[in-house]
Formats: structure tokens, C-alpha cells, sequence
């Protein structure tokens, strides 16, 4: 069985690895490109189902992490494949991804003394 810090693990990579497709990119040939955005998609995958394996205990003591939302994000995804826009996943990220890696990072980083 895997503990948290596993997944908290999971969660920032998967956000490095967002972080590095967008800033080896520019938005244009993100959002026409077919590869890099389905990349994206993985990773937000991953983000969710890491995140549904937290306990809740662990996320109501972090509620800086906006952990529902982004297991909405994961759902809608799986759910809703053919109605995404690519441009909203640029904006997250540029906007958001890097917050909650650094966020994800600070987490280890108090409960687990990792990073």
C-alpha cells in the first residue's frame, strides 16, 4: 500500500511535468498542437486520482488547496473529452499548476520533512 507522501509526490511531479510542457511551448503552438495538450490531460489525471487517495484528514488540515475543484477538473476530463478547450488548459498552466506545486511541495515538506 502506498502512503500519501507517495501521492503528494505523484501530484507535484505531474505538475513539474505540466510546468515544463508549457514553458517549452508557446501558447499558440500549445493549444494548435494534438500531442502537448494530451500530455496535460494525463497529468491533470494523475493530480486527481492522487488527490482521491488523500485522507481527509490530510486535506481539511490544508484547505489552501483547492482539492475538490481540482478532482473536478479530473472528472470533467474523463467525462467530457470532446467538449475540453485548450486554452483553459494553457491558462492553468501558466496560472495555477505552479501555485499548487509549490503548495503540494510545502505540504511534504511539513508532514513528511521530503521534498
Amino acid at each position: 500500500m502506498r502512503h500519501e507522501s507517495s501521492f503528494l509526490k505523484d501530484i507535484a511531479s505531474a505538475c513539474q511535468k505540466m510546468e515544463t510542457i508549457a514553458a517549452s511551448n508557446a501558447e499558440a503552438e500549445f493549444v494548435l498542437d494534438e500531442l502537448r495538450p494530451a500530455a496535460v490531460l494525463h497529468h491533470l489525471t494523475v493530480i486527481g486520482e492522487a488527490i482521491s487517495r488523500l485522507s481527509p484528514s490530510l486535506t481539511e488540515r490544508h484547505p489552501e488547496v483547492p482539492w475538490r475543484k481540482i478532482i473536478g477538473v479530473r472528472h470533467r476530463i474523463a467525462h467530457a473529452c470532446f467538449d475540453l478547450d485548450w486554452q483553459i488548459l494553457w491558462d492553468a498552466c501558466i496560472e495555477d499548476i505552479p501555485t499548487r506545486r509549490r503548495q503540494i511541495l510545502q505540504i511534504l515538506a511539513q508532514r513528511f520533512r521530503a521534498t
